[in-house]
């Protein structure tokens, strides 16, 4: 069991520096024909997994598929298995599409040049993959040991999904960020960008200052006024520590929604980290659009809704529909992804019309 948890480690590890150090190696604008070329590459890695989770559950490898899923008290073979690893990664793929809402408006806030937001991406990504498998292993243990906290977090998603619909959702002022204040308190930040670079060092060569050639160096008096060699973080530090915090806030809804699926801690982190994947490529490739899909927030509250209603009803469903009921909710989970992207694309054409 270890060895295939070291091996998927490894492998996003090793495509997570193809990516920055190969692909991404250069500073420079991501393109939406780019961003949409890796985002089908992402999704189609994502898919194919569910090839090896199939025959790994079915024939047993590294001793997947041996132990008894808490979530519905079955032991996953390969085709329960891929059910469940498809239908948490179409679920945790369409809440992280509202990632993109926020990260839209962080990156607005604090003016982040487009040329360096992959960068805050890629940071901001690597870390919410290291928390969200923290995340996964204590729900993991704590569903082994307690089932009722299952009923916990559906009502969660539940009130969760009621509060997305009936009420607005408040543009906050990341300035007043409980963690940005702190960040502020303790360290010095410089008053503008310094380059990619997170954190420099008052006194170093003036080539920190921009990583376009023949841009001018322009005067930081925040640099100038600290002491020689002191570290000072950068407002794209500001920009990154935001990305992380409201990635946190969104897995204590993602997550628990994965957990109303299978209780598979494997299935769970995989599913989660291939949605993450290519959550970057996808806000290249949408977040010009985000005002297109004004429906898509009321469709991922209703997909909240179903996931916490399915987790209350879970043995009630079973029976009635059988023990393929995972399939079911796969594809009414797309379906009403499919109807809020097309009801958000009928509106935006009627309104260009009027």
């Amino acid at each position: 069991m270890i060895a295939v948890w070291a091996a998927f480690v490894a492998f996003v590890l090793l495509m997570l520096a193809l990516d920055l150090g190969v692909f991404h190696r250069h500073t420079r604008v991501v393109g939406v024909k780019e961003a949409l070329s890796w985002s089908a590459a992402w999704i189609a890695m994502g898919l194919a997994f569910a090839v090896f989770v199939y025959f790994a559950y079915d024939g047993g490898w590294f001793g997947l598929g041996t132990a008894i899923d808490p979530v519905d008290g079955l032991v996953n073979n390969g085709a329960t298995a891929a059910e469940k690893y498809l239908t948490g990664y179409v679920v945790e793929k369409s809440l992280s599409v509202d990632n993109i809402f926020v990260m839209s408006m962080i990156f607005g806030f604090f003016a982040v040049p487009a040329l360096y937001q992959h960068r805050v991406l890629f940071w901001g990504i690597l870390g919410a993959l290291a928390l969200r498998g923290v995340m996964i292993g204590l729900g993991a243990r704590l569903i082994a040991e307690f089932h009722w906290v299952l009923y916990v977090f559906a009502v969660f998603l539940i009130a969760t999904a009621v509060k997305m619909l009936l009420f607005a959702t408040e543009e906050t002022d990341p300035e007043m960020n409980v963690v940005v204040r702190l960040v502020r308190r303790w360290f010095p930040v410089t008053a503008r960008y310094h380059g990619q670079h997170f954190l420099v060092r008052a006194g170093a060569p003036a080539s920190v200052e921009s990583e376009l050639p023949g841009s001018p160096v322009l005067p930081d008096p925040v640099v100038e006024n600290a002491k020689p060699g002191q570290r000072l973080l950068t407002p794209l530090a500001l920009a990154l520590v935001m990305v992380e915090t409201t990635d946190l806030i969104f897995a204590v809804d993602s997550i628990p929604a994965v957990f109303a699926i299978t209780g598979d801690a494997f299935l769970v982190f995989t599913s989660n980290v291939f949605a993450i994947l290519g959550l970057r490529s996808l806000y290249f490739a949408l977040a010009g659009m985000v005002k297109t899909f004004r429906y898509l927030k009321v469709a991922l509250a209703v997909i909240l809704l179903v996931v916490g209603v399915k987790m209350l009803l879970a043995g009630w469903l079973k029976a009635f529909l059988g023990e393929r009921f995972n399939v079911v909710l796969l594809v009414v989970v797309l379906g009403i992804l499919v109807a809020g992207i097309v009801a958000s694309l009928w509106a935006e054409r009627r309104g260009a019309r009027a």
